[in-house]
Parts: structure tokens; C-alpha cells; sequence
């Protein structure tokens, strides 16, 4: 005969409550296989206008070959500002000198046409600048992944899967990278077998309820509010804190930041000096030991998902491309300030990716900046091969050169 709810341990109650969380191996493999599914029908011509994952071709055909250099100028283009660099590729170094502004709101509700006359060489995202900036120096890099506020993933496909490819007689080189937007996958309902209740109500209260479903279960913009879904059900249920005032931040949609799962889980010992200032934040006025405990494995369980699920992207990706040694670019607050994203993403991977493909995950560093301004050099060198020029993209001067480099943060 089933425990009843009273015969259960204050743990075991737990667990019913956050058991949704737990996903096996199996469970992952499916997401793998749905994700590859969907991936072909953004590919497709025929499929693409109905697919969620969409799959855009980008146009950056080539990735960094070491033969960049000269001086090219990059807009990161932002909600609020401005920030204009001046990058000087050279054989080995990389300088970079930057400025930012504040937009103006005239500029901002402007005609639009007071603006230099420029050249747009490449419209950049954070995904492909993420991507350019590390294969520069490492030639074994194909696919680029933000882990951040949102998350997104691209990589480099061959032309002959890109139904999509529109420009028939621009085949050389023979491929393209393609932004993802896998932030999308799981619009159309296929990932419900692994969603929870809190995710449910998270996606309702949204400000866009039935969309970037995937993106809800990983990124930092919702990560906190997951926590604080089920902390504050806990706390309902009498699991969680003696007396909670309701007045409490932690009753309030928002409130609990996805840095603070990253500082929680930073505590390494009994003394939990992290969760206690973050709870002390969000003034709960009453907390022990053990609910400190309950806080930092609610986080942990959390963030595995999140970081499991965005391993198995990456698996799909790495089986997809099917080379011996593969790098991927990652950046994104959420993969540089978590203390165990990285360490749980390895292992994930390493789990669900082919036998005998090696891999590793490393850092980039200013996608928006010298990533952009590599994507400028690329196309200029790939333009005078084909116009029979020099195979390099170094120019005369800066200003010629910055006429025709404009990268804008997506």
C-alpha cells in the first residue's frame, strides 16, 4: 500500500514537489532526437515557414583562417548604447580600442537618415560573434553557443542541407553558418513530456506565454523565477521556513535573481554565507540550517536542468557535424558566473554524444567586438578571392576600412 502524505519525511514531501526536475538519461536522448527532428524542418524549404526552430542561414560562409589583418571598425548597437571599436588585426595580436555612448532619444526617434554612408559587410548576433572570436584561434571551432539572459546556439552547416539557401549561384564555400534560435524549440508542444508545473506557470505569467519554451528551462532571464516558483510552493506547504512574512520578497514574481543561484551554490560549507545573505535580501525574517539546506538543492536541481538540457543541444549539434575533435565557443553570464555549469554540461555531453568524439568547451571573449570585426574581415577576404584580388583583407586605411565594417548586435 502507497505512503500517505502524512507517513511521508519532510524530504520525501520535498521530493514529490520538485521529482519533475529529475530527468533521466532516456528522457534527455528523446529531447536530442525531437531536437534533431526539428532542426531538419528549419532546414527545409518546404517546412520551414511552419517550423519553430528556424534555422536561418547567416551568410558568414568562412570561418577565420589567420590570414586577417588590417583595421576594421564594429557598432555594438544595444537598447540603450552605443559602443564603437576600432580592432586591429595583425598576424598574431588582436588590439582592440573601444568607446561607448548613450543614445540620444532623438537619435532613437529619428528619421534614420542622417546616418554615415557605410557598407554593411555582416549583421552580426551574439551567437555568431561568440563563434568567430574563438575560432581565430582555434581551428577546431564550429559551433558558437550564448548561455546568458537568453540562449542560443549556431554553428557551421554544409549548403547542400540548407533548403533555405536562396542565393543559387553563391556556392562556394560550400557552407553556411546557421543561427539556430533553438530558444524556440518545444513551441509546438514537444517538449511538454518534461515540463513542470512550475515551468507551466512561469510560461503564463510571461511576457510571450507559448514561446522560446526551450529558452524558459535554461536561460538566466528565468532561471530565478523557477527557483522562487518552487521555494515559494514549499514554503506554502509548510516545508520550507518557520514564519515567512507575506509581504516577502520571496512571494513576489521577479524578485529572485538568477545570480542568486549562482551565489548559493557557491557556498562550499555548513556555514551557507551565501544563501543567508541572499535570503536575508529578500528578507525572510526567520531561516535555519536546514531550510538553507532545502534553498541550495532546490537551486542545484534547477540548474542541472538547465544545464543538462543545454547539453544535449550541444550533443545534437557535436553528432550532427560528426568530427573527431570539435570545439565550442561559449559566453554568457550564466556559463561564466555559475560555478558548476561548465563541470555539469561536460559531463552531460560526454554522456550523450557518439562514442569516440572528443570535444571541449571554452571561453570566448568580446563576441561583439572581435568576433564582429573578424565576420568583416572574413567577407572582405572571401570577396577578393572571388573578385581574383589578394586573398587578404587588410586595407589602406582605417577610414576605408571602416566604411565597409558594420556589425550590429542582434
Amino acid at each position: 500500500m502507497p505512503a500517505t502524505t502524512e507517513q511521508l519525511t519532510k524530504y520525501e514531501k520535498i521530493e514529490t514537489f520538485v521529482k519533475g526536475f529529475k530527468l533521466s538519461g532516456a528522457a534527455y536522448k528523446r529531447v536530442m532526437a525531437l531536437l534533431h527532428q526539428e532542426m531538419n524542418n528549419g532546414l527545409r524549404k518546404q517546412s520551414h515557414t511552419m517550423a519553430d526552430i528556424k534555422m536561418f542561414p547567416t551568410f558568414v560562409r568562412s570561418l577565420p583562417d589567420g590570414s586577417e589583418k588590417g583595421e576594421f571598425l564594429a557598432l555594438d548597437l544595444g537598447g540603450t548604447n552605443f559602443r564603437v571599436l576600432l580592432v586591429r588585426l595583425q598576424a598574431v595580436d588582436i588590439d582592440i580600442q573601444s568607446k561607448t555612448y548613450l543614445i540620444p532619444q532623438r537619435i532613437m526617434l529619428g528619421t534614420g537618415t542622417q546616418n554615415c554612408k557605410v557598407e554593411i559587410v555582416a549583421v552580426v548576433n551574439d551567437a555568431v560573434g561568440t563563434l568567430m572570436s574563438a575560432a581565430h584561434g582555434d581551428r577546431n571551432c564550429e559551433i558558437g553557443l550564448i548561455l546568458g539572459t537568453g540562449c542560443n546556439a549556431c554553428y557551421m552547416e554544409y549548403l547542400d542541407n540548407v533548403g533555405t539557401w536562396k542565393n543559387d549561384e553563391d556556392h562556394h564555400p560550400k557552407q553556411v553558418i546557421i543561427n539556430t534560435e533553438w530558444g524556440a524549440f518545444g513551441d509546438n508542444g514537444c517538449l511538454d513530456f518534461m515540463r513542470t508545473e512550475y515551468d507551466t506557470e512561469l510560461d503564463t505569467f510571461s511576457i510571450n506565454p507559448g514561446k522560446q519554451i526551450m529558452e524558459k528551462m535554461i536561460s538566466g532571464m528565468y532561471m530565478g523565477e523557477i527557483v522562487r516558483l518552487v521555494l515559494e510552493r514549499l514554503t506554502r506547504e509548510g516545508l520550507l521556513f518557520r514564519s515567512v512574512d507575506r509581504e516577502c520578497a520571496l512571494f513576489e514574481r521577479g524578485r529572485f535573481y538568477t545570480k542568486y543561484v549562482s551565489e548559493i551554490e557557491s557556498d562550499t560549507d555548513e556555514f551557507f554565507r551565501n544563501t543567508k545573505q541572499v535570503l536575508d535580501e529578500l528578507h525572510v525574517e526567520s531561516y535555519t540550517t536546514e531550510d538553507c539546506k532545502i534553498v541550495k538543492y532546490v537551486c542545484t536541481l534547477i540548474s542541472a536542468r538547465a544545464a543538462f538540457l543545454a547539453a544535449a543541444g550541444l550533443a545534437t549539434l557535436i553528432n550532427r557535424l560528426n568530427k573527431q575533435d570539435m570545439t565550442i565557443a561559449v559566453d554568457g553570464s550564466l556559463y561564466r558566473f555559475h560555478p558548476r555549469f561548465h563541470n555539469l554540461m561536460c559531463l552531460k555531453i560526454k554522456e550523450l554524444v557518439k562514442p569516440g568524439l572528443k570535444f571541449k568547451l571554452s571561453l570566448s571573449h568580446d563576441g561583439s567586438g572581435k568576433g564582429a570585426a573578424l565576420t568583416a574581415a572574413v567577407s572582405l577576404r572571401l570577396r577578393n578571392m572571388k573578385l581574383g584580388g589578394a586573398s587578404s583583407s587588410s586595407g589602406d586605411s582605417t577610414s576605408n576600412i571602416a566604411c565597409e565594417t558594420v556589425k550590429v548586435m542582434a
